[in-house]
């Protein structure tokens, strides 16, 4: 009698779970219906199929995270098969589909994102290689994945690209990223072009990089001004894209505040309980030698172009975080869970100190 219950309880649950509603129904730019269903969650589908190109990168591991963990399909390209293993986990069975590309090859591209109705580029270099300079990359790579985009008939593309992108920058970098949004706007006129500031997190390049290396911070003698973000922050705020029916145009997702990197040396100190760094200021020319000869070495090392950029200020424009429905986090909340294993074993468990002030540090500027 008890599992007969049982069964006539289980039997309606299930088929609620089944009923559709009319919010599950959504057309995109190109009529194309969209139809979500399941339960809400990893287990959903959202009835959307994204590719995420440049998604083994710091930024992309997070947008594939939250687009899977909503329900949407995820294409991962990837160039490198270790690279792409961890991604595996972050969907349901079936919504992480691997393919290999290569950035040269349009008929790879176009295999990717060939059944897919968003496209992401995140694709970016920190530093040239040999066989990838910036304008590889940065411009004629994200100019070929909107054209291609835009061919097989992708109803949404979007390109992240760098709070300062300019084309009269000092930056070959900053130069780069400039001419890469006027290729995708002429290749792909109605792309979201999102251009984040510095973003912190994990894998980051800022607090990492800061605690283990804080001489190459202390460069223009610290006073070199940014609005770092939270790349969780960033990576969602891509995430909610797909559920705008259309968004064109070009937002600047900078972080809530402006600091100096005096104040984020001393913020590492404090967080980290390690005493401030005695590392010398260097001038410009001997940190743009030692940046130049660093590039003879197998592995990568701080480019001439990344000692250019500690001697530029992030620009001062308003967020567009609200168009997106977001609101960023500051770079406190989450400084401990990112430098908390850069503390001696004596320290691990000590509370959080932050600097008193962001206007005054225990740093001497000559």
């Amino acid at each position: 009698m008890l599992a007969v219950s049982s069964k006539c309880v289980r039997l309606p649950r299930a088929l609620a779970q089944n009923k559709r509603a009319l919010h599950d129904l959504s057309a995109l730019p190109s009529n194309k219906p969209v139809i979500a269903y399941g339960p809400p969650g990893r287990s959903a589908t959202t009835g959307h199929v994204a590719t995420v190109f440049g998604c083994t990168g710091f930024l992309g591991r997070y947008v594939v995270a939250k687009l899977a963990k909503a329900g949407t399909q995820v294409i991962v390209p990837y160039r490198d098969e270790d690279e792409k293993r961890h991604l595996k986990v972050t969907g349901d069975l079936g919504q992480i589909v691997n393919m290999e590309w290569d950035l040269r090859r349009p008929d790879q591209i176009e295999e990717c994102l060939r059944h897919s109705d968003i496209v992401y580029n995140l694709v970016g270099r920190e530093y040239e290689t040999k066989n990838f300079s910036y304008e590889d990359v940065h411009v004629k790579g994200a100019g070929a994945i909107a054209s291609i985009a835009a061919q097989a008939g992708v109803d949404r593309f979007v390109h992240v690209s760098h709070l300062n992108a300019a084309h009269d920058s000092p930056s070959a970098f900053y130069r780069s990223k400039a001419a890469g949004e006027e290729r995708v706007k002429e290749a792909f006129p109605n792309a979201t072009i999102v251009r984040p500031s510095i973003m912190f997190g994990y894998e980051d390049r800022l607090l990492n990089n800061i605690a283990f290396w804080p001489i190459w911070w202390k460069l223009n003698h610290m006073r070199t001004k940014v609005r770092p973000v939270h790349a969780m922050d960033v990576a969602q705020a891509l995430a909610n894209v797909i559920d705008i029916p259309s968004m064109p145009g070009t937002f600047n997702l900078p972080g809530p505040s402006t600091m100096t990197y005096e104040y984020l040396l001393t913020l590492v100190s404090t967080v980290t309980y390690n005493p401030v760094s005695r590392a010398p200021i260097l001038p410009k020319s001997v940190a743009l030698a030692l940046a130049k000869a660093a590039q003879y070495i197998w592995w990568p090392a701080l480019s001439p172009d990344e000692v250019i950029r500690r001697y530029i200020d992030d620009v001062d424009v308003p967020g567009d975080w609200d168009k997106f429905g977001i609101t960023p986090d500051e770079i406190e909340d989450h400084a401990i869970t990112y430098l908390r294993r850069y503390r001696s074993a004596e320290n691990f468990a000590r509370p959080v100190v932050f600097p008193a002030t962001r206007e005054t540090s225990s740093y001497d500027i000559a």
